[in-house]
């Protein structure tokens, strides 16, 4: 993921519909609802006795250079349909509901007010961004991303109303200071619990406080980015684009990140950072932090466990990235297991309509949390491995690629571990795996069909035959680049055992990889777009619902004017526009959640609008600076928010 005031209409909005997904076995709830609401556009709501069957969401147009006002604001032209038993239908017009925009004041429970976004220090100070003499504020995020919703058993949050719910937000960077140089990576990453008020008449969610975490005790975070809520209930967020710790002691962006967290340039720790934060929610509305060092220091973006509440597999938001795998020795902890990484077997496509290709797993280790979190504490880079990113013109170094640059790499004799889960990248390399993908984004699981899905951003650069970060014992060899990346799907199955021999302890190991959806590059269109607007776009956010079958995709694009959140019926085959995102912003905080006190809802964030990219915004740019800074803060802003639904009035 890379480096966004929304309409706040119809306060009694019916949440995507909870209706569609109550448990799925009465409507009494949903029938009521279309009663004190007038009904559908479809007529009467169904009898007590009917269930819903299917859902499918309807296709939103993208909004137009003659639609200035909805090119530059998040747009939902979507509408959700809903079938019962007995036949009938029910379609609910879509809506999207903010809690706040960034750099609003909101309650902090307490009675006062706090900044939504906020950065701090490790000592809990403001962090000030004092760039312009005299406008002197304290810096707050223009990029919410990976978000949760949750409960808790016996909240104890006063001015409850109707039923305690939880949000987890973290704030992957922001933009630029007041002068508009970049901060990007150079301020510790905030994260916050947001108690919501949920309606039991009209599912509605309202902000009644609002609490940053601590983060001191691991350290701070580096660069949030998504995130997935665990089938125990917490929050799993990430760490993406690890500090490269060989060089961070002379890279300007970490001496910086050390200066804003801990008041000294060289205090941070680089392998401290790069690794699986997990948040618990207090029932007071508070939460606490620990961060898991034994899955591996990649570029974390979307972890996903299964079912069995053992296995995760992982995206790699890097170029030369990998595809992991750990499976935790306990169910409900991640605190001790075995981390693996894949090897890709013949056949890797981009076409959904070839087979796809095997997958195989290379044990990289198994180790505690807290083990090593003492290496980490305790070892130097040079202890673990020479790196040089120059021919040492010693035949002892092996030649590997990390982010698409070369590396010469020799390992200490008996360094494995520390290599294994503190310079993942470079030793799943000397591992042979394949350290080949481009921005392995979100991933996520249809239990079901015991399928996993992963997001490509991009599809490029070192999976292209040829290119200079290429090399073919990796196992992909595109034929031609598809910058507009895509989605793809993994068998997943037990019984497996890794490249040693040895048993892999999982009913959920990836054993085939085939392209699901892909995207079209095109040469510029009317307005801009790089890629084929009417199909996904770099695909970055991606959640499945169990209950409407259906794949959520959130874009981070460089090839769209606008980035869209798309819902995929994985039975219909239906790719629907659900909602826009301002133009220039990308589509954030994805979350899919069947139920929560029998309603449903869609989280969904948006980053930096009105970052504006070359050759994409020029016919538009003029036209809507103007309304993105009008509607977020002088494009400071970003809204953190979920979709709604009401029924379609006749």
């Amino acid at each position: 993921m890379s480096h966004p005031t929304v309409d706040a209409r119809r306060r009694l909005l019916k949440l995507l519909s909870g209706a569609p997904l109550l448990p799925m076995t009465s409507s009494t709830a949903f029938a009521g609802l279309l009663a004190a609401c007038g009904g559908g556009d479809d007529g009467p709501a169904p009898t007590p006795a009917a269930t819903v069957t299917s859902v499918e969401f309807t296709a939103m147009a993208a909004p137009t250079k003659a639609e200035p006002a909805a090119m530059a604001a998040t747009t939902v032209g979507s509408k959700l349909v809903a079938t019962y038993s007995d036949g009938s239908k029910q379609t609910f017009a879509l809506k999207y509901e903010p809690f706040f925009v960034t750099g609003d004041m909101v309650p902090d429970g307490k009675g006062g007010t706090i900044l939504a976004g906020g950065y701090v220090n490790m000592a809990g100070e403001k962090i000030m961004d004092n760039s312009v003499a005299g406008k002197e504020r304290q810096f707050f995020s223009d990029s919410p991303d990976g978000s949760s919703l949750l409960t808790v058993p016996n909240p104890t949050v006063p001015g409850i109303k109707g039923k305690a719910v939880f949000a987890v937000v973290q704030f992957e960077y922001t933009t630029a200071g007041q002068d508009l140089v970049s901060t990007y990576g150079t301020l510790p990453s905030p994260i916050a619990v947001l108690t919501l008020d949920q309606d039991q008449t009209t599912g509605k969610l309202t902000l009644v406080k609002y609490h940053n975490v601590d983060t001191s005790s691991v350290h701070g975070l580096w660069i949030t980015c998504g995130a997935s809520l665990s089938p125990w209930g917490t929050h799993l967020s990430s760490e993406e684009y690890e500090p490269d710790a060989p060089f961070a002691s002379t890279t300007a962006q970490f001496l910086a990140f050390s200066k804003n967290a801990f008041g000294d340039a060289t205090k941070a720790n680089p392998y401290h950072y790069g690794h699986l934060p997990e948040v618990t929610v207090n029932p007071d509305g508070t939460g606490s932090i620990k961060k898991h060092y034994c899955l591996g220091r990649i570029s974390h973006e979307l972890i996903q466990v299964m079912p069995d509440q053992r296995t995760a597999i992982m995206g790699d938001d890097y170029t030369n990235g990998g595809f992991f795998m750990f499976v935790a020795d306990k169910a409900k902890d991640l605190s001790a297991g075995t981390l693996y990484v894949a090897k890709v077997g013949a056949g890797f496509s981009i076409d959904p309509a070839a087979a796809g290709a095997p997958l195989t797993w290379i044990k990289l280790g198994h180790a505690t949390s807290a083990e090593i979190e003492n290496l980490a504490n305790t070892l130097k880079p040079a202890d673990i491995m020479a790196v040089s990113k120059t021919d040492p013109l010693d035949a002892s170094y092996t030649k590997i690629f990390c982010d698409g640059k070369a590396n010469w790499v020799k390992l200490v004799p008996g360094m494995e571990k520390a290599a294994a889960f503190l310079e993942t990248h470079r030793y799943a390399n000397l591992a042979g795996a394949s350290m080949v993908f481009t921005k392995m984004e979100g991933t996520t699981v249809n239990a079901k069909d015991k399928i996993g899905y992963s997001a490509l951003q991009n599809i490029q650069a070192s999976m292209v035959k040829g290119d200079a970060a290429w090399r073919e014992e990796m196992g992909v060899s595109l034929d031609k680049k598809l910058v507009a990346g895509g989605v793809m799907a993994h068998t997943l199955t037990g019984g497996q055992k890794d490249t040693a021999g040895a048993a892999i302890d999982s009913e959920w190991v990836p054993v085939q990889t085939k392209a699901l959806l892909v995207g079209e590059d095109i040469a510029a269109d009317g307005l801009g777009n790089l890629s084929n607007p009417d199909k996904i776009g770099n695909p970055d956010n991606i959640k499945f619902s169990e209950k409407m079958r259906t794949l959520f995709i959130g874009e981070d694009s460089a090839t769209h004017v606008n980035n869209f959140l798309w819902a995929y019926n994985v039975d219909t085959k239906k790719l629907s526009r659900v909602l826009s995102v301002p133009a220039g912003g990308e589509s954030t905080g994805l979350h899919a959640v069947d139920d929560i006190n029998g309603w449903t809802y869609i989280m969904s964030n948006f980053q930096h609008a009105g970052e504006w990219i070359k050759g994409v915004h020029d016919l538009v740019k003029g036209d809507l600076e103007p309304l993105v800074k009008a509607n977020y803060k002088d494009k400071f802003g970003a809204a953190v928010g979920y979709l709604t639904g009401l029924p379609e009035l006749g």
